[in-house]
């Protein structure tokens, strides 16, 4: 990733300054560039086009994009088929229908001409639906402009491998890929060693016509499709993630142990009783939490979180790795660190009876759980007790009389209360249990165990929250430059669509345009029997989580400043606060990032970050598909509870709580019989039962694709 410099703002400011086009010639005189200047315009040109700032036209002549209608920026394509561009400079993003795509494939840079006429406005909409039109009826009367377009030029190709399986129709041989954002298969010249059905790296070698299909070339063979031994690696691969580090890297982590012993000006916290509560397969503790009282009888929490900062300094080796990455990445069977082992498993690790240095945030309490004082210190710490979450509820729920008893049971007091607080400002209840692919050592999945959001999550979750908006607002009212954790408010037009989909449910949730009315909505089903599919509605509707320096605000949690602080052992963003705090508080006046330099940090982890969950998500989805074949194979079909969430003419969408997974019912595994389609209330019924949206029944599986990454169901 690139910074922003000197020079290149010099470009972008002369370019600001008029509505036209310039020549790399005409900008160095413009700018009175000396000779070793001129020679670099070129380079930092390439970089601005790359970022989205700026496109190049006809003639070797630069322009501001937004004057010629055209952005540049990485293409990511949805299983839909359609495209979003974002611009990596604001990460502004613009939709492309999937026939606007030309030869696109998703990771390249393109440049997009973007569609006036596809902009939604409020006046046309407005005018359309007194007309009658209802081609917009899901739309909202409040919406924003949404800007599409259409790819007129790839920029630059992606470098990413491609993963997939080789097939063979007997004189052509043909990859399918595994991950379905790929519409296309790719043909291959030769085999290179595979044979078909192995799951193989392919590389991008053309592709000009759309009435063709893309060119690669095999680079590697991973192993037979159907092993599942094979997942893993395969999902690494695709994703373009890292295993190892290189040796420059592992040998400065192995020289860090030695910073142990010289941890700077600390407040010595080993006599106070802390703990750490992790989930059971936890290898890196980041976080820990104590508890005591003040002179005035106020509560005090301590919430203590690895120093990564002392060992990983600014433009280390280490430190460059860890951007580079962005995060940890955490598959059912692997993880995938952003430190080296040394950092993120040893010297960082908050391991019990160890001595481990911390940045601590404090946090004083009344009675009734108001933080009514904040404070923050580099400490030292012992752990005394390492618990699980399990180890942690047991305690909680049966008032165990120890001293991590006692202690946890006086931290969930104050949790709950924190999170009464919350919910009381119309935070989003969207605590979900989440859904654990159980493997065992071959890879094959065995089970699915829920991991249940109890009381134990809570205590941990609000503390860390508590945490986090504390830095945030202390940077905030010292007016610092500061990596926020962003999530916006949902767009309007999304809302309307919300408001329909629980309207189809059988709910009549009223304005969901402000937060107060969502909240309520969400709190007064949390009971309810379709509690799961109404959450998973609402987060369809948001927007993604991000990081900017730009703006503030969680929509989610109802914070007004937000950071990621309590993490720096797998996210570099928190390494990142963890610096400027700890230069703040010493009262360093110059700044250790500049706003442009914290704004290419946030928006290269946002999209690292996005990486990782899809490659998290991706290998949880392939396992899940072979655990449901596996029931075929066997001819011992599960029936499956589910829920309907679309009704299409020819069959049903259904969403599986029990392993987390979607799939579809056609109507020829919903009756022998003639089933009737209503279009008026967006039904389908056959043997006297009524399908809409929201309807509760039984499925068990009846096909799987692996390569589509779909499951048909029938009704059971």
């Amino acid at each position: 990733m690139q910074f922003m410099n000197t020079l290149r703002k010099e470009i972008l400011d002369l370019m600001r300054k008029s509505d036209r086009a310039w020549s790399p010639v005409e900008m160095a005189k413009s700018l009175k560039l000396k000779a070793a200047a001129r020679k670099r315009i070129q380079k930092e040109l390439t970089y601005l086009v790359k970022d989205g700032e700026i496109v190049k036209i006809r003639g070797n002549r630069y322009s501001l994009a937004k004057l010629v209608d055209l952005v540049s920026g990485r293409l990511a394509i949805a299983r839909s088929g359609n495209g979003f561009v974002t611009m990596d400079s604001d990460g502004t993003s613009v939709f492309v229908p999937k026939h606007c795509l030309e030869t696109a494939l998703p990771g390249d840079q393109v440049l997009v001409r973007l569609d006036a006429e596809r902009q939604f406005d409020d006046a046309a909409l407005g005018k359309r639906r007194r007309h009658g039109d209802k081609t917009n009826a899901r739309a909202s009367s409040g919406s924003v402009a949404r800007p599409t377009g259409k790819v007129i030029k790839i920029v630059e190709r992606t470098r990413k491998d491609i993963v997939g399986t080789l097939e063979t129709t007997g004189r052509f041989l043909h990859v399918v890929p595994i991950d379905p954002v790929y519409t296309r298969n790719f043909y291959v010249p030769t085999a290179n060693g595979a044979k078909p059905n192995d799951r193989v790296v392919m590389r991008f070698a053309s592709w000009e016509n759309t009435h063709v299909n893309p060119e690669a070339e095999i680079v590697a063979v991973l192993g037979p499709a159907d092993n599942p031994s094979v997942d893993t690696i395969s999902i690494i691969k695709h994703f373009g993630l890292e295993t190892d580090f290189g040796e420059p890297v592992l040998r400065e982590a192995e020289s860090c142990s030695i910073l142990v012993d010289s941890p700077g000006d600390r407040i010595d916290l080993r006599d106070e009783y802390v703990i750490t509560i992790d989930p059971d397969e936890a290898r890196d503790f980041d976080d820990a939490l104590s508890l005591r009282r003040d002179s005035n009888g106020n509560q005090v929490l301590g919430v203590h979180i690895a120093d990564v900062s002392h060992f990983v300094r600014p433009k280390s080796m280490l430190d460059r790795e860890a951007l580079r990455r962005g995060n940890s990445v955490y598959l059912p069977d692997k993880v995938i660190p952003m430190l080296p082992e040394q950092l993120s498993n040893g010297v960082c690790s908050l391991r019990p009876n160890e001595d481990r240095l911390t940045f601590s945030v404090f946090l004083t309490l009344d009675k009734n759980g108001r933080i009514i004082g904040r404070a923050f210190a580099k400490t030292i710490i012992r752990s005394r007790k390492r618990l699980t979450y399990k180890q942690a509820m047991s305690a909680i729920t049966t008032g165990e009389k120890t001293e991590h008893g006692s202690l946890l049971a006086a931290l969930h007091t104050i949790a709950q209360q924190l999170r009464h607080r919350r919910f009381a400002k119309h935070a989003l209840r969207l605590d979900m249990d989440e859904c654990r692919v159980v493997l065992d050592q071959n890879g094959c999945m065995t089970g699915i165990e829920m991991v249940i959001n109890d009381e134990s999550h809570q205590l941990v979750e609000e503390c860390m929250i508590a945490a986090n908006e504390a830095v945030a607002a202390e940077l905030s009212n010292r007016g610092v430059p500061v990596l926020s954790r962003l999530h916006e408010s949902p767009a309007p037009e999304k809302i309307e669509e919300l408001t329909h989909e629980l309207a189809a449910m059988g709910y009549d949730p009223g304005d969901l345009n402000t937060q107060r009315n969502l909240a309520d909505f969400l709190a007064s089903v949390s009971e309810d029997a379709l509690a799961y599919h109404i959450q998973m509605a609402v987060l369809r509707s948001m927007k993604r989580a991000e990081y900017s320096v730009l703006k503030s605000g969680h929509y989610g949690l109802a914070k007004k400043y937000y950071v990621h602080f309590t993490s720096p052992i797998r996210r570099y963003p928190d390494l990142v606060v963890h610096r400027i705090l700890s230069a703040t508080l010493t009262g360093k006046s110059e700044r250790i990032y500049t706003s442009e330099v914290l704004q290419s940090v946030a928006v290269h982890c946002s999209q690292t970050e996005q990486v990782a969950d899809e490659a998290e998500r991706s290998l949880e989805e392939l396992k899940k598909l072979r655990f449901l074949q596996q029931q075929l194979n066997d001819k011992k079909p599960v029936v499956y509870s589910a829920v309907v969430t679309a009704v299409m003419n020819f069959g049903i969408a259904i969403d599986v709580p029990q392993i987390q997974a979607q799939g579809f019912v056609h109507v020829s595994n919903i009756s022998n019989r003639f089933v009737r389609y209503s279009k008026k209330d967006r039904s389908l019924r056959a043997e006297g039962k009524s399908y809409r949206l929201g309807t509760a029944i039984k499925v068990c599986v009846v096909k799987v694709d692996m390569d589509k990454r779909q499951i048909d169901f029938a009704t059971a």
